[in-house]
């Protein structure tokens, strides 16, 4: 049984592609665990700060997030503006409205990678993307990417999470190279 155990291991490990980082094999074991947990994940919460970088312009939020089933709900808690505009997200679409207004800030790439899309994108890359690196040191790096691409190529997303409790700590979004999404994570609670 232990036997068969390590062959279903070794053979995740080869299709995820995690290569080993600082930590090596236990970083590797670590990811396919956690990866588990959230692909079984249908209710969490969390409190985050989103930083969205277009490049001449920066855009910070404050966001409360709460996913029950297959709904999520954001309220942004900052900028004191926009505190209380809330979005609803069923799938991967949704849009912040508060009694009419729209706070819209534009698509990061042609996907449609928005400030709004991002805690469901990094939620995405840890349950399904193709974990190109692992490293384990005070936290667990978990590095995302195309495995057809070069690596600084395409969009990469980088997620750390805590070792002992595997919450999700904070997370990054890169465009050919340039991050265009931050997101530092508080009181992740699964």
């Amino acid at each position: 049984m232990r036997k068969a155990a390590v062959c279903v291991l070794t053979m995740l490990l080869l299709l995820t592609g995690c290569k080993a980082g600082a930590g090596g094999d236990k970083a590797q074991e670590l990811a396919l665990a956690i990866r588990g947990e959230y692909l079984a994940l249908e209710n969490w919460t969390a409190n985050c700060t989103i930083t969205a970088d277009y490049g001449q312009r920066i855009y910070e939020y404050g966001v409360t997030a709460a996913q029950v089933g297959d709904d999520l709900t954001l309220t942004i808690t900052r900028p004191e503006t926009a505190a209380g505009i809330s979005a609803r997200i069923a799938g991967e679409q949704g849009k912040l409205e508060y009694e009419g207004t729209i706070l819209e800030t534009g698509p990061l790439d042609g996907d449609g990678l928005t400030p709004v899309s991002a805690l469901p994108a990094l939620l995405k890359a840890a349950r399904e993307g193709y974990m190109d690196s692992c490293t384990l040191e005070e936290t667990l790096m978990v590095l995302c990417r195309d495995p057809e691409r070069r690596p600084g190529e395409g969009t990469e997303t980088s997620l750390w999470f805590d070792p002992d409790t595997h919450a999700l700590l904070r997370g990054e979004i890169a465009l050919d190279g340039f991050t265009v999404i931050r997101c530092e994570i508080e009181d992740f609670v699964r």
